[in-house]
């Protein structure tokens, strides 16, 4: 989060308007490419000049899908329709924030939510965390709680939160997903103000909460988090952002003002920042790593904590099969952390060019997810920012050793300036073969407007169509995608999954101090294939396992997807991988190639299209036909 007024302390730099900032960033991104092209050039001619062979030209490491392969493919998008069911499907959550007029700054920061199956029967229920009132302040007769709903198959739920012993009321903020004790149920880890909380399943029916404490600083704030196997010892390690140091005292020394006002929500440029953590799972029991890991980074000018962190990814950035991780930070450079695989993390933000924006600057860093954008081994790394700052969309190209940011060129940033998004992911809602995106937006000062007449508290989410790498700009806005692109929201969490098993995605978003919506996809879409992996033990969504789509004949149709549950803000996505076969699929059909966290890899048979396929170690299971 930025600021919402110009700090007075700070010296201010114009922000040039419309198409003279979208022309000073594409003049930029032209600079960089051309650079980056001379320099490739030149690495290329050093290793080629003692070759007594010319040079000649590769295959393609890739081959599109079928869907990507027409030469006749609109360039505009297709008929897009998004229904909002919340109520009719029987989520009714409404987030509490606390907010009295004191202007705390966590109640501007919204709740998580996450997809998982906490009764193993195959269907995805969905977790919300929530706030509570400030224990100095009256507190309700009822306490708001967390919220679990169950889902039936068919995208109805139903509340379950008491009959699992989750009705528990703290300052939660983000959720993480996975199997801490290796039982073969997913467990729930609940970041927060405060005191962290980890809920074990007991066999599908109730949670109880463990004393295990997973807080790594004093004060610290949680706020996005995710399981994963960072050392490759078969269990699951947990990854923990913190934001910034903060408790009421230090709130009020702030004191942030805005002229017209008075006392308002400041930015995180005011509290003093933190350091992540990372703890290692040893048996169900979590040990805190986070120094001897390297993940304790502080600012070499002030010896202070230098993250400020909000959401996290993982991604394998340098292609050596150890999971990376990046992390969003609000107003200071955004961390890349490598993994050496010896138990040793290397912050390369800056190294990787993804620490800051094209003119040099840190930005609001909110939300952030990682793709193959271009079913290419080209890597994009996308970060929702605050108002007045496009939204970054860095590009990692095949054998670039840097990201370059992309977000004019691309077509995501001019769309994204005047919003302030939170969450946001890369999906394919329309099932043609190619990852759309979108991001939800809500200012943080709800009486913006009075004083930043551009500016509103609840705004329009966004979703940009994929249009592909032949088109002027591979993302085109969607206007008109129903009640998602009309309805205006003050969006946090996002996160994706296929809510009716009709085999296409739907969204849930979280809002603050307002109800939680789901966003039921009712588009024309085309020909889909979805695999669920059943993993190894203590490892039950096969988390860094990679999962890539193959013709019939065991040729590959696209880089592999990274199995992670971890995206967005404060949420966890579905654990299914969903591939888009476009109108006409390839008749032949396709297979699936895994290739397990342990390295162990399987290819599947032909696979029937339009269904939900459960892979494990043993065998395929086809879960299911799409409903007529």
């Amino acid at each position: 989060m930025n600021t919402s007024s110009p700090d007075k302390n700070k010296p201010q730099t114009a922000i040039p308007e419309g198409e003279a900032v979208i022309e000073i960033f594409f003049k930029r991104s032209l600079l960089v490419i051309v650079v980056v092209m001379a320099i490739a050039a030149l690495l290329w001619w050093g290793m080629q000049r003692n070759s007594k062979a010319h040079a000649v030209h590769e295959k393609s490491q890739f081959q599109a899908p079928a869907a990507l392969q027409a030469s006749n493919l609109s360039k505009t998008p297709p008929a897009t329709q998004f229904s909002e069911q919340s109520v009719s499907r029987g989520l009714h959550m409404h987030q509490y924030n606390g907010a009295r007029g004191e202007r705390m700054l966590p109640e501007t920061m919204g709740s998580g939510v996450a997809f998982v199956d906490v009764d193993n029967d195959g269907d995805d229920d969905l977790f919300l965390t929530n706030g509570m009132a400030w224990p100095w302040d009256p507190q309700p007769s009822s306490p708001p709680t967390q919220k679990l709903f169950l889902n039936d198959g068919s995208g109805h739920f139903s509340d379950a939160t008491g009959r699992f012993g989750l009705d528990k009321s703290f300052y939660g903020t983000g959720v993480a997903v996975g199997d801490v004790n290796g039982d073969g149920w997913r467990d729930l880890f609940v970041s927060a103000v405060g005191k962290n909380r980890l809920f074990i399943n007991r066999n599908g029916t109730h949670f109880e909460q463990s004393k295990q404490s997973l807080d790594c600083m004093q004060d610290a704030w949680s706020t996005s988090a995710g399981f994963f196997d960072y050392d490759r010892d078969g269990d699951l390690d947990l990854f923990v952002v913190n934001y910034v140091q903060w408790n009421k005292d230090l709130d009020y020394m702030a004191d942030y003002r805005l002229d017209g006002i008075g006392r308002a929500y400041g930015p995180p440029s005011n509290f003093p920042g933190s350091w992540n953590c990372l703890f290692e799972n040893r048996d169900g029991q979590f040990v805190d790593v986070t120094e001897k890991t390297g993940l304790k980074v502080l600012n070499p000018a002030t010896g202070q904590p230098a993250g400020k962190g909000l959401a996290l990814v993982f991604l394998d950035v340098n292609e050596d099969g150890w999971l990376d991780v990046a992390v969003a930070n609000d107003t200071s450079g955004n961390f890349l952390f490598v993994n050496d695989g010896h138990g040793h993390f290397t912050e390369a933000g800056d190294r990787y060019g993804v620490a800051y924006d094209a003119s040099g600057k840190a930005t609001g860093a909110m939300g952030l997810d990682v793709s193959h954008f271009q079913n290419s081994a080209d890597l994009a790394l996308s970060i929702g920012n605050f108002a007045n700052e496009m939204t970054s969309f860095y590009v990692k190209r095949q054998q670039q050793p840097f990201f370059t940011d992309d977000s004019v060129i691309i077509g995501v940033g001019p769309k994204s300036r005047h919003a302030l998004s939170f969450g946001l992911f890369f999906f394919d809602y329309d099932l043609d073969g190619r990852l759309d995106f979108f991001q939800t937006n809500g200012h943080v000062e709800n009486e913006i407007n009075r004083v930043q007449p551009a500016q509103h508290y609840a705004q329009k989410s966004q979703l940009f169509w994929n249009c592909g790498a032949d088109c002027a700009r591979t993302f085109v806005a969607v206007e008109k995608a129903g009640d998602l692109t009309d309805m205006k929201v003050v969006g946090r969490a996002a996160a994706y999954g296929d809510v009716d098993a009709d085999g296409d995605l739907d969204i849930v978003l979280t809002q603050v101090n307002r109800p939680a919506l789901l966003f039921i996809n009712q588009s024309d879409t085309g020909h889909w294939l979805r695999v669920r992996l059943q993993g190894p033990q203590g490892n039950p969504d096969a988390i860094g396992a990679r999962v890539q789509l193959l013709d019939a004949d065991g040729e590959t149709l696209g880089p592999a997807v990274l199995q992670s549950l971890t995206r967005s803000y404060l949420a966890q996505t579905e654990p299914v991988v969903t591939f888009g076969l476009g109108k006409k699929p390839d008749p032949a059909g396709y297979r699936v190639r895994v290739v397990w966290p342990d390295g162990h890899e399987q290819i599947t048979t032909t696979l029937p299209i339009d269904r939900l396929h459960v892979i494990s170690h043993e065998h395929t299971k086809d879960a299911g036909a799409k409903p007529q």
